[in-house]
């Protein structure tokens, strides 16, 4: 990552020498001041891209211990597009899902009620 040499503060308080045949200092306090502008929403948007970064990195990390919770007994196909995934797919996964989650409270819930599919 590049380093940044001035803020928005250095921009504000920096003195020109005026010199004989120079610029117009209202010319360029108005062009600082776009400057000054413009870093302040570079400045707002950096730090929007790093709370986004680190939340998404989060999120993976979430995901990340939540399968290798699951022990591995589900892998995801990447290779197999979506469009071959049926309802009996889902159903069978989340039945797997349940049966991993909840364990013997669903073997004995089962067998006192009766299947609703």
């Amino acid at each position: 990552m590049a380093t940044i040499n001035f803020t928005p503060k250095d921009i504000l308080q920096k003195e020109f020498r005026q010199k004989v045949r120079g610029y117009d200092p209202a010319d360029v306090d108005s062009f600082l001041d776009n400057v000054i502008k413009d870093y302040e929403a570079f400045t707002k948007e950096n730090q929007h891209l790093q709370d986004e970064n680190e939340r998404l990195l989060a999120k993976v990390d979430e995901l990340t211990k939540q399968i290798s919770v699951g022990g591995g007994q589900q892998t995801v196909q990447t290779s197999q597009p979506a469009s071959n995934v049926t309802n009996m797919d889902i159903l069978k996964r989340l039945s797997n899902l349940e049966r991993h989650v909840f364990g013997s409270q669903l073997d004995s819930s089962n067998s006192n009620t009766s299947h609703r599919l």
